[in-house]
């Protein structure tokens, strides 16, 4: 459903059948919000796979219902990982090829590849022929795969130790040069990680070529998993819960629709606060949330919650919540209050009425959206220690 709503359209199908379009709206935004999105991660035991799976998942390793880590296998079959906050993007731990219980020759079938969406190979030294061996099996099957050289921090640490005349940028060209040799593959790409620290090195880079690889649906479903590892992310996740502002107002609007008293301003505030409780936890605004930022940046969890603003986040969303804030915004509280009016007014009332709606719920939430991302941007730069201006 690629269809444009607005306030044109929205009159259209009220007047033909109100009921169905409400269907055909909520059926868009479910597909939005739960498009799957499979991920398989492989690497030899050690590599910092699971390392890598938690932290994308907001989790430490020691958390309940986080992958096991371990130098030695811990993986032994195909192991799946929801995400905690969006279960429609899995993670999936693929034991090591070549084993006694996953040869080589038999791997492809016993694995089920053909289910996921994407590869991510990862070692923690130089890439193994088992990795090469799955790499062109996957390129066989035209799916994408991404070489991920892991624990990067520790051989700069390593390499820098004792030298006088250290230079970060070279070693890190000679480890992407050591770590993969050019085994029939067009141009490989080898992406530099820590994966207790995702806004260093290439992952930055890594995210911007799977957007370019991905569909326009799982790249969402993706973003909105994505930990905040730069304040580009965070602008990026409100681009995209933005452009999704138009037929949550779209809902709305239908509701405006049914001759019920006060239903329309209780959907229009069930809407907002369904939304709104989206928008934190995409921001990771949430408390789990930022105890865990906490934690891993050594920032007390007091001075990130000093520096948000909204009075949006630590608290359970509700609707009077919503009305007490709407309160303060005159100009939405006068186009709801004018959305009730209009509607007992014969003839026009309920067209009227649509449009206040879908201007009233558009508005609400594109300045609760603006407050969110703005106070997910000060958290995110007192995490990492920047100045308010950086």
């Amino acid at each position: 459903m690629d269809v444009m709503f607005n306030i044109e359209m929205i009159k259209s199908l009220m007047k033909t059948d109100p009921a169905a379009a409400a269907v055909k709206i909520n059926e868009f935004i479910e597909k939005q919000n739960n498009t799957p999105l499979n991920i398989a991660i492989t690497g030899e035991s050690g590599s910092g796979k699971s390392t890598f799976i938690n932290y994308f998942r907001g989790m430490k390793n020691d958390d309940e219902g986080a992958a096991p880590t371990g130098v030695t296998e811990t993986t032994v079959d195909v192991k799946e990982y929801p995400h905690p906050k969006y279960p429609n993007v899995i993670f999936s731990d693929l034991p090591g090829i070549g084993t006694t219980k996953f040869p080589a020759d038999k791997y492809l079938e016993l694995v089920e590849l053909e289910k996921f969406d994407f590869f991510v190979i990862i070692s923690n030294t130089r890439f193994r022929e088992n990795d090469v061996k799955l790499a062109k099996e996957i390129q066989k099957m035209e799916k994408k795969f991404y070489f991920v050289r892991s624990k990067i921090d520790n051989d700069l640490q390593a390499e820098a130790r004792g030298k006088r005349n250290f230079n970060e940028q070279e070693t890190l060209q000679k480890i992407r040069s050591d770590c993969l040799q050019k085994e029939g593959f067009d141009s490989p790409q080898v992406f530099l990680l820590c994966s207790f620290d995702l806004h260093l090195y290439d992952f930055p880079l890594l995210h911007e070529t799977l957007e370019r690889d991905l569909s326009e649906l799982k790249r969402r479903a993706l973003l909105m998993a994505m930990p905040n590892i730069s304040l580009e992310v965070i602008n990026e996740k409100k681009k995209a819960l933005h452009s999704k502002i138009k037929y949550l107002a779209a809902a709305s609007a239908v509701g405006a629709a049914a001759p019920v008293p006060e239903l329309s301003f209780a959907v229009d505030i069930g809407v907002i606060a369904a939304a709104v409780t989206r928008y934190v936890l995409s921001f990771r605004l949430d408390i789990p949330s930022l105890k865990r930022l906490a934690n891993t940046t050594d920032v007390p969890y007091d001075d990130l919650k000093q520096v948000i603003l909204s009075p949006l986040v630590g608290v359970n969303i509700t609707p009077e919540l919503i009305m007490t804030v709407l309160g303060q915004l005159a100009s939405v509280a006068s186009l709801m209050a004018r959305e009730e009016a209009f509607r007992y007014i014969p003839i026009i009332g309920i067209p009227a009425a649509a449009a206040f709606s879908f201007a009233g719920t558009y508005k609400a939430l594109s300045h609760f959206l603006n407050m969110l991302a703005e106070d997910a941007e000060r958290v995110f730069k007192r995490a990492l220690g920047l100045n308010s201006s950086e």
